[in-house]
């Protein structure tokens, strides 16, 4: 019977001792460390080169946008007005080199034909005149006064005659050669400005550039969005990966290429994950070693790791343990 007591205290002695050791081991066993990072997202902005009111947005925070969907539209009054403009400029300078390519009016070239018709007859009519009169002046019938004024008005009907044939050849011709090529040049620069304000007229409606979720609208219905500004932003939820920062001593174990598995506490599942990009941090970014081995300051890097592992109900933001 005193031996049973001896060996039941015994054995409560060596579990307690057991136990102790156990704990003693759990309490000071080394816990594992995790690097902290976060799920990005390539994101893009949705904005128009054409500065207006917003007239409607077509969207809301959360939907998921088609690349090529309409986004928002845009109210530009004075854009508007320019069209006008433009389209007027384009056919007043279409209208001036078809006319000038035309040539002149019928009733324009008729008028020159018969002031020249006329002054051929009257140009006619003198040089009868002067050969009359040079007649009679070699028989000594008139005096060479009379002579000389039939000679005068013989040239000055001639020269009437040319004068007027030059107008009538100008009336058939119409422009000349670089006139009508300048027209024509006018012509293109006014259907160039055309297309610019029409080009500009197509921004006023605002389409998608990928697909993606809807992470933010910046500006409302009514409100005034300069030219460029970035109203709707959308994230490329297919190019999602991880984002984290380590120390230059931890780089041995991250290199491009390599697989490491991670967890998500938002989905309490392991992902692994496939290193594509590391770059060093600023200057800021240093860490500053409390270890008298480790005396010199190491520079921090940037990983990022695309997502092998394909879980559905992963999202942008959410974090992600990386063991040390």
């Amino acid at each position: 019977m005193k031996i049973l007591k001896i060996t039941i205290v015994g054995v409560i002695i060596l579990a307690i001792a057991i136990w102790l050791v156990f704990s003693f081991y759990i309490a000071h066993k080394p816990k594992p460390t995790f690097i902290q990072g976060q799920i990005e997202a390539t994101q893009y902005s949705i904005s128009s080169k054409v500065a207006g009111r917003i007239e409607e947005i077509f969207v809301k925070k959360g939907d998921f946008i088609k690349s090529g969907d309409l986004a928002y539209s845009i109210k530009s009054p004075e854009l508007e007005a320019k069209i006008k403009q433009a389209k007027a400029g384009y056919e007043a300078a279409k209208a001036l080199s078809e006319e000038t390519n035309k040539g002149a009016r019928i009733e324009t070239i008729t008028s020159a034909k018969e002031v020249y018709m006329a002054a051929k007859a009257m140009a006619e009519l003198a040089e009868k005149t002067y050969i009359r009169i040079q007649n009679l002046y070699d028989s000594g019938v008139v005096s060479l006064q009379k002579r000389d004024e039939a000679e005068t008005n013989f040239k000055s009907a001639k020269y009437n005659e040319n004068t007027a044939y030059q107008q009538y050849k100008l009336a058939l011709d119409g422009a000349t050669k670089e006139t009508k090529e300048a027209l024509k040049q006018k012509e293109l620069a006014a259907l160039g400005t055309l297309d610019e304000v029409e080009s500009y007229a197509k921004d006023t409606q605002a389409f998608s550039p990928i697909s993606g979720e809807v992470s933010n609208i910046l500006l409302h219905t009514n409100e005034l969005a300069p030219s460029g500004f970035p109203v709707i932003l959308v994230l490329d939820t297919n190019s999602m990966y991880l984002r984290f920062s380590i120390t230059e001593d931890k780089l041995e174990k991250f290199k491009i290429g390599s697989e490491f598995s991670a967890f998500v506490p938002a989905l309490d599942k392991n992902i692994r994950f496939s290193v594509r990009y590391i770059s060093p941090l600023g200057d800021f970014a240093i860490w500053k070693s409390a270890n008298k081995k480790n005396n010199y300051d190491m520079k921090s890097y940037e990983i990022e790791a695309n997502i092998i592992d394909k879980i559905d109900g992963l999202r942008v933001g959410m974090s992600v343990l990386v063991e040390d």
